[in-house]
C-alpha cells in the first residue's frame, strides 16, 4: 500500500532483500519495481520514502524501521550515514563477505555465461578497521551542516572543515573528527592541521570562489611505520605555508616525508603538479617478504598493505610457477606483483602506461637486487605486440591486473593469439572481468576463482581467476 506525499511515494513495510551495487541495498515495491535504499541492511523491514522514480526502479530512503535485520550491527563511526565512505558498517562482517562473494559469482555467471569451477571461499581481511595506507582529505570554508544546525537560529561561527566530500556534492565537505580507516597518527595529524590552521587564521579553500590557502591533505602510511604527509596549497603564501609545515614537523617528528604542492588549477589532482619536498625524503618504504617498495606521492600501491600481501600470495599460487617460466605482468604499476613472483620465475616482463610507475618499478628492483625483472612503459594495446614478444620471449604465464574498465579488446586478442599456458587475472571489478573472461572462453577454461576482500565495511571486492589453455 502506498500513499502520495508531495508527488513522492511512501511504501510501507518493505523487506530489504539484497545488497546491491555501490553499497546500496535492494527491495521490491508493490508494483514489482526495484527500490534502491541506502543505510539499510538485508532483512530490515522499513517504510520507504521515494525521491526518484525511473522506468524500472525507485530510489528512496528508510523513514521508519518496523523490524531490524539479524545481520545488523551498531556502526562504530560517529560520521556513519553522512560520510558515505563505509556504507556497510551497519552489517556484520560475515554477511559483508557473503554478499561480496555472491556479487562476484553473479557477475561471472550472468555476464560471463561461461563454465565455472566451484569458487574458493572469499578471503576476509584480518583487520576490519584502520586498514588503509592512504587517505585524502579536503579543506573547505563552508562545512556541511546537519539539519539540526540549519534549523537552529544560533550563530554557527567558524565553518571551516577538513574531511570528506559529501556524496554527490562536490562543494560540500563533512568535517571529520575520527575516521576508522587509517591507523594513528592519521587522526591526530589531520586534527592538528585543522586546529593550527584555525588558531593562526589560515584560510580554508572555497571551491566555488576558487580562493583560500589550504586545499587538500594526503596521508600515506606503511607497515614499516613510515609516514608521508602532503599538503596541497591553493595560494603561494610562503610565510603561512612554512608556518604550518614547520609546526607539523615539530609536533610529529615521526613523519618520514613532509611534502607540499602549490596548485591553483581547476582540479586538485596531483599527477600533473610539481611536488616539493620540505622535510625528510620524498618517499616512504613498504616491505613485503623482505622486498622493499618505495612509495612516492604519486605512486599507485594497493591501499590495504596487509591484505595486498594475501592477494599477491594467491596470485603467485594460481600461477604455479616452477622457476622455468617467462612471465608477463600486464598493467604492472610499480612492479610489486612482478617482483613478488620473480623468485619463482625465469624472467618477468612488466608493462605499464605510467612512466613514473615504471621508474619506481626499476628503482625497487634495483633496491631488492632483482635481476630477472624488466619493466617497460607504454599503452598496453600498442606496446604488447608481436615484435615486443619476439624481443622479450614467449610467456608461459601472463598475470594481468587491469584498471576497473578491464582489458582493452586488442590486449585480449593478443593474449589469445600468443596463447600462454596460463593467465592469472586479478580484478577490482568482477563485472568487466566477467566480460573479458567470456571473450577468452574459446581458448581458455576458468579453473580457479577466489574473491579477496581488500576493503571491509564497503561493497568493494577483488577477485583472482586462473585461466588455463584448453
Amino acid at each position: 500500500m502506498a500513499r502520495k506525499n508531495t508527488d513522492k511515494v511512501v511504501f510501507h513495510q518493505i523487506k530489504v532483500l539484497d545488497a546491491g551495487a555501490k553499497g546500496v541495498s535492494v527491495a521490491k515495491a508493490p508494483d514489482g519495481k526495484v527500490i534502491f535504499i541506502p543505510n539499510v541492511v538485508p532483512g530490515d523491514v522499513v517504510d520507504v520514502q521515494t525521491f526518484k522514480k525511473r522506468k524500472a526502479y525507485y530510489e528512496g530512503k528508510a523513514v521508519h524501521f518496523h523490524q531490524l535485520s539479524e545481520h545488523r550491527v551498531d556502526p562504530i563511526c560517529e560520521h556513519f550515514g553522512v560520510c558515505g565512505g563505509c556504507k556497510w558498517q551497519n552489517m556484520n562482517y560475515d554477511q559483508q563477505l557473503f554478499f561480496k562473494h555472491n556479487e562476484v559469482k553473479n557477475h561471472l555467471q550472468r555476464i560471463g555465461k561461461i563454465e565455472l569451477p566451484e569458487f574458493e571461499p572469499i578471503l576476509g581481511s584480518e583487520k576490519k578497521f584502520f586498514y588503509r595506507n592512504k587517505m585524502e582529505f579536503s579543506f573547505s570554508n563552508s562545512r556541511w551542516l546537519t539539519e539540526a544546525e540549519i534549523g537552529s537560529e544560533e550563530n554557527l561561527g567558524n565553518r571551516n572543515a577538513l574531511g570528506f566530500h559529501i556524496p554527490k556534492m562536490w562543494d560540500k565537505i563533512l568535517d571529520i573528527n575520527k575516521c576508522h580507516l587509517q591507523e594513528d597518527p592519521s587522526n591526530a595529524i589531520r586534527n592538528e592541521v585543522r586546529a593550527f590552521a584555525n588558531q593562526n587564521s589560515l584560510t580554508f579553500f572555497n571551491p566555488r570562489a576558487h580562493e583560500g590557502l589550504l586545499r587538500t591533505l594526503m596521508l600515506r602510511t606503511a607497515s614499516t611505520g613510515e609516514i608521508m604527509v602532503l599538503i596541497q596549497f591553493f595560494e603561494d603564501d610562503k610565510a603561512n605555508r612554512e608556518l604550518l609545515l614547520d609546526h607539523l614537523y615539530e609536533k610529529f617528528p615521526q613523519i618520514t616525508s613532509l611534502q607540499y604542492v602549490v596548485n591553483n588549477k581547476a582540479n586538485d589532482t596531483l599527477y600533473d603538479t610539481d611536488i616539493k619536498l620540505y622535510k625528510g625524503r620524498d618517499y616512504i618504504l613498504e616491505e613485503m617478504e623482505g622486498l622493499k617498495f618505495s612509495i612516492n606521492a604519486k605512486s599507485f600501491y594497493q591501499t590495504n598493505s596487509e591484505q595486498a600481501y594475501e592477494l599477491y600470495k594467491i596470485t603467485r599460487d594460481f600461477a604455479g610457477l616452477t622457476g622455468n617460466e617467462i612471465v608477463y605482468d600486464l598493467y604492472t604499476g610499480t612492479g610489486t606483483i612482478a617482483q613478488f613472483v620473480s623468485k619463482k620465475a625465469k624472467k618477468v616482463i612488466g608493462v605499464e602506461s605510467v612512466p613514473d610507475a615504471i621508474k619506481d618499478a626499476k628503482a625497487n628492483a634495483e633496491r631488492n637486487n632483482i635481476d630477472n625483472c624488466e619493466f617497460f612503459v607504454g599503452d598496453m594495446k600498442v606496446v604488447f605486440n608481436d615484435s615486443f614478444i619476439a624481443q622479450h620471449g614467449h610467456p608461459e604465464v601472463i598475470i594481468t591486473d587491469p584498471p576497473r574498465d578491464g582489458m582493452h579488446k586488442d590486449v585480449i586478442e593478443q593474449i589469445m593469439k600468443i596463447a600462454p599456458e596460463k593467465v592469472v587475472y586479478v580484478s577490482c571489478n568482477s563485472a568487466t572481468q566477467a566480460r573479458d573472461l567470456a571473450l577468452m572462453d574459446e581458448k581458455y577454461k576458468v579453473t580457479r576463482v577466489r574473491p579477496v576482500d581488500m576493503f571491509p565495511q564497503t561493497h568493494h571486492v577483488e577477485n583472482v581467476v586462473l585461466l588455463e589453455r584448453r
